[in-house]
């Protein structure tokens, strides 16, 4: 019988009677829909503690129905259209994203006009960008205008495009790709679902690699920010080659054949330590 943290035992039903084997097929069915999940959610969802989840995940991951990460687990082998949510997102590898985040407000300076994508990555950037003076931001994600609206100051302007709203919580579309139209931006910031040495940079969204594509041609200085395990994975639609790209940053965890890749881009590579 499993025990808890607390070293009881356990009993393997969790909430709503369910089995072991039924409570990691509904885990399976959920990574599966929503392309990952956190360890917390589990826990609430199934009334467990963490413990038994993490085992849950282990042998789900030794199966190879999925693969667990850090805080979670994620979909093995994600369909190229297929978008994960902002929240199922925003705890992997969140060591290595505020490394990042770090690394990259290094390079705004005061009184700057920037753009930040959507996404989990761009969103811990804005919080190191709190401190920054005199700073215009352009941005398509809601959560991050309430990150700068949050912190209130008066030497700041923060422009939230409009559009419609994808799963990562990026406002798309005709109406965000007109408002940047007529914009000129010092520097952007962009994530991304997927980078590629052939393919760059990709999303399963068609409607957010237009609204990135404007974004891009209204910066004068593009950086990617992303986390190594972007490396590999091709979305369903290009939105910038190596060409577009000035900056990547990334975190250690690249290996070194996507390092040595790098080299032939032209991009200056930046690698953060977390």
């Amino acid at each position: 019988m499993p025990v808890n943290a607390a070293g009881n035992a356990e009993p393997t039903r969790g909430r709503g009677g369910q089995l072991a084997a039924q409570r990691q097929a509904t885990i399976v069915a959920e990574v599966n829909s929503r392309g990952a999940v956190t360890v917390a959610e589990l826990v609430d969802r199934f009334g467990v503690s963490d413990m038994t989840i993490r085992r849950d995940l282990d042998a789900l991951d030794s199966s190879g129905l999925l693969h667990k990460v850090h805080g979670g687990a994620t979909s093995v082998g994600l369909r190229s259209a297929h978008e994960p949510g902002f929240d199922a997102k925003l705890t992997q590898e969140s060591g290595a994203k505020q490394a990042i985040a770090a690394e990259a407000a290094r390079r705004v300076r005061p009184d700057s006009a920037i753009g930040i994508g959507a996404g989990t990555t761009t969103y811990a950037l804005a919080r190191q960008l709190l401190r920054v003076e005199n700073l215009t931001v352009v941005t398509n994600s809601a959560r991050i205008a309430d990150v700068f609206h949050g912190n209130s100051r008066s030497d700041r302007t923060v422009v939230l495009i409009g559009g419609i709203r994808t799963p990562s919580d990026a406002l798309v579309g005709p109406i965000a790709t007109a408002a940047l139209q007529s914009l000129h931006l010092d520097m952007l910031f962009l994530g991304a679902h997927g980078v590629d040495a052939e393919h760059g940079l990709s999303t399963p969204n068609l409607m957010e690699a237009e609204t990135n594509r404007s974004f891009i041609a209204a910066s004068r200085e593009v950086v990617l920010v992303a986390d190594h395990t972007k490396w590999g994975t091709v979305g369903l639609s290009t939105f910038a080659t190596w060409n577009d790209l000035d900056v990547v940053v990334t975190d250690t965890g690249l290996t070194s054949a996507a390092r040595k890749s790098m080299r032939d881009t032209g991009c200056e590579l930046v690698l953060a330590a977390g």
